[in-house]
């Protein structure tokens, strides 16, 4: 696993809900505690933004076993005003090119857990 950059103070461009659903866009049956340390929250936290993004219609979950298989939809529009006519598949299409490019850059592959 790669080693988790420095904490940072102060304001950055995504929020924690893009995080954690980007995490489950690229495996979809990944592990709350998985998510929380990727995106260097607490698992308490990822609790409550997958149960923020199920509330608004952005993400739901079936349980496989012990396991969570999520699925996004895509189609669901993104919230804010300026966002206007974007969908979360707009918003992951961005990302998961980010992750391509760095991926690459390690010479890895991404995941796409679509």
């Amino acid at each position: 696993m790669d080693r988790a950059p420095e904490p940072h103070a102060g304001w950055t461009f995504l929020t924690n809900h893009a995080r954690v659903l980007a995490a489950i866009f690229e495996n979809r049956t990944i592990r709350v505690r998985d998510i929380a340390v990727r995106c260097q929250l607490t698992e308490r936290a990822v609790q409550k933004i997958i149960a923020d993004l199920e509330e608004g219609g952005y993400l739901t979950h079936v349980r496989h076993g012990r396991s969570n298989v999520y699925r996004i939809a895509p189609g669901t529009l993104l919230r804010h005003p300026a966002d206007t006519g974007a969908t979360v598949a707009d918003l992951l299409s961005v990302l998961a090119k980010q992750e391509a490019a760095h991926a690459a850059a390690r010479g890895t592959e991404s995941h796409e857990g679509r």
